[in-house]
């Protein structure tokens, strides 16, 4: 018996019990359905987390206090000068400090918990940032301790149900009455990577007004931009030799740490890829769900069908035939269901795409080849290994015993 006639004869036979099948089928939709949706989701973020990461640039570096120091020192606007120094660091080309904090924006009537980002005129080049209207902040801000702010796109639709027309008006930080000298360009995102979420004020005003430190000079963070990508690792060299001879610490005990966008990239790809394989690992227990429900039916239907086996072993069938024909049976249950599934996760990754753009938040699900394969793969697998029983127990039948039952 060739296996187009055995095809046919499974075809036969499932849409005989067409809503029997058709509810075997539905645990094996669902499984790869969810296993789509969920990988496509897992692939969406890590692009969007990297995209974001990437448009940085592979050449600016992050300094940080901390390492392995028990009492690490803070880092100072003096080793951002220091750092700055293209005697000392010919590989650097922008240095810029910063201060960070959580505050309260309000005006008359509405108040509004966002980051604050105390800063220098170097931020906006290392970080790219743009106004939409207004002005950056300056070094006569910077020099005049001046109370003036720039406001993300998201903190200005909060406050004032709008992005433009805000220059020139004031609201509070922490109380304290600021004036708006720009609303910073849109740049997207969600959660910690909201660049829309955030104020911008001069550093030294953040420094004596806004964020408490131990020192006047104390930062939170320096970006540290090298000339290129090619001068990365000599930057970080410099840069930690700097640190090491200004904070005097032991040999091979940093007080601070380094890192770079690649890092970044390869930390961040590492939790995505861990994420998008557990929920497709949470999501491919409902296929393992769908095969036992397959094996049942498929025991069900092996007795049901017990004189039909009979008659056939009788007139010449071979264990393998009868094997051969339970198996197509389980095979062709999960492989549809495994087709409707793809199309099903597909489309409710469009769906929920759709929702996360509606909704503002940078997450375009990823429906990615590599899933579709692997969940079909999985759901031929699950309808093979599954069926497996069932076939062997319909094909060890004696045929007397076989036509002897009701």
């Amino acid at each position: 018996m060739n296996i187009l006639q055995l095809t046919l004869e499974a075809l036969e036979s499932l849409t005989n019990n067409k809503v029997r099948s058709s509810l075997t089928m539905l645990g094996i939709i669902i499984g790869v359905a969810a296993v789509i949706a969920m990988m496509s989701i897992g692939a969406g973020a890590k692009e969007s987390i990297t995209s974001q990461i990437s448009k940085i640039g592979t050449n600016l570096l992050y300094v940080m206090p901390g390492g392995d120091s028990e009492y690490p020192k803070a880092l100072t606007l003096m080793d951002a000068e220091t750092i700055a120094n293209p005697k000392l660091a010919p590989t650097v080309s922008v240095v810029a400090p910063i201060l960070r904090t959580q505050v309260t924006v309000s005006i008359p009537g509405e108040s509004y918990d966002t980051t604050l980002m105390g800063v220098t005129p170097e931020f906006f080049k290392v970080q790219e940032s743009d106004v939409a209207e207004g002005q950056m902040i300056s070094t006569a801000h910077l020099d005049n301790n001046s109370s003036v702010v720039l406001l993300g796109s998201e903190v200005a639709d909060n406050l004032f149900s709008t992005t433009t027309g805000l220059v020139g008006k004031t609201v509070r930080i922490n109380g304290q009455i600021f004036k708006i000298i720009g609303i910073l360009k849109e740049q997207g995102g969600s959660g910690f990577s909201n660049n829309d979420d955030r104020i911008l004020v001069p550093l030294t005003t953040a420094s004596l007004r806004l964020v408490k430190t131990d020192s006047p000079d104390e930062v939170d963070m320096i970006y540290v931009q090298a000339k290129d990508s090619d001068s990365v690792t000599a930057s970080v060299e410099l840069v930690s030799q700097i640190l090491r001879s200004r904070h005097r610490t032991a040999d091979g005990v940093d007080d601070f740490r380094i890192m770079n966008t690649q890092s970044l990239m390869e930390t961040a790809s590492a939790i995505t890829g861990t994420l998008t394989l557990f929920l497709g690992g949470v999501a491919g227990v409902s296929l393992l769900v769908g095969g036992i429900g397959i094996m049942n039916i498929m025991l069900v239907t092996v007795t049901e069908r017990t004189r039909e086996i009979g008659l056939r072993k009788a007139v010449g069938a071979r264990k393998n035939d009868i094997r051969l024909q339970f198996l197509v049976e389980s095979s062709l249950l999960s492989l549809g269901g495994g087709a409707i599934g793809v199309l099903l996760g597909w489309g409710i990754a469009k769906v929920i795409g759709q929702i996360a753009a509606a909704s503002g938040t940078n997450l375009t699900p990823v429906v990615q080849l590599q899933a579709v394969l692997m969940a079909t793969l999985f759901s031929a697998c699950v309808g093979i290994f599954f069926g497996l029983y069932p076939s062997n127990r319909a094909a060890n039948l004696e045929p007397v015993d076989a036509l002897r039952s009701e």
